[in-house]
């Protein structure tokens, strides 16, 4: 979407993904990018990438600024507090502000837990996948992860494992597809021989490529009776989206 014009009262929204070389990927942050624009009607929402694809958000950000808007609300699309968080996107932002027409950038918090607290609507959406793969109840769930070295933004996904398991009242796991273990297969076959029947996969991916495919079919094989999709665009996503945006800058609305 293109940017609307600057003194509409509506600071643009920047969507930064971390970006793939599938491009189901960058389908779904545009995907993502469109609901949240049809759910905030008369604000510009434009998407972006750390790596792959292009654009990347220094570049969307000159171009808002050249424009001439003010200020722009960049939004996160990670699911941990991680290194993109805290070292590519604010060098993105400084290189942005290096050169060319002055803007003011907000940066949001990250779509994962903030703090000690997990947003239920994050809840809702990992429950409206798993669902929407398998109506039912489960006996065990694995929250399977991209993975991550960083041992605060792994306490981060535990902390949404705990919480998911609470709300669909089943134990629940977590696996990660690299930088981490257990794999997925090993979380599932371990509920699995420890009686579980029923295990399901919540994919806890914003979007897909191999990392979602190979913990299908590693779940598969390990007997998981269902594996859920991304969560793209679900409608609990794109609301936490805005959450992020009126906390932390709410003349956006």
């Amino acid at each position: 979407m293109r940017p609307g014009p600057p003194g509409s009262g509506r600071d643009p929204l920047l969507l930064v993904a971390h970006g793939s070389r599938d491009p189901r990927a960058a389908e779904a942050t545009r995907a993502l990018a469109r609901a949240v624009s049809a759910a905030r009607p008369g604000t510009p929402v434009l998407a972006s990438w750390l790596d792959h694809t292009e654009p990347g958000p220094t570049e969307v950000l000159r171009g808002l600024a050249a424009a001439g808007h003010s200020r722009a609300v960049l939004v996160p699309l990670l699911l941990t507090a991680a290194y993109h968080r805290r070292v590519d996107i604010p060098a993105a932002v400084a290189a942005a502000q290096e050169s060319g027409p002055p803007i003011a950038v907000t940066v949001t918090d990250v779509l994962g837990p903030v703090g000690n607290r997990v947003d239920r609507s994050l809840l809702d959406a990992l429950g409206r996948r798993l669902a929407e793969a398998e109506p039912g109840r489960f006996d065990a769930v694995v929250l399977a992860a991209a993975g991550t070295r960083d041992a605060s933004a792994r306490a981060s996904v535990g902390r949404v494992a705990r919480e998911l398991g609470a709300v669909l009242g089943a134990t629940t796991r977590v696996s990660y597809a690299s930088a981490a273990p257990p794999a997925v297969g090993a979380a599932v076959a371990r509920l699995r021989a420890r009686g579980a029947r029923r295990v399901a996969v919540a994919a806890y991916f914003l979007a897909p490529g191999l990392f979602h495919d190979a913990v299908a079919v590693s779940a598969r094989e390990a007997g998981a009776v269902a594996v859920a999709a991304p969560l793209t665009d679900a409608p609990e996503l794109v609301g936490l989206v805005l959450d992020r945006v009126d906390v932390q800058a709410p003349s956006t609305r």
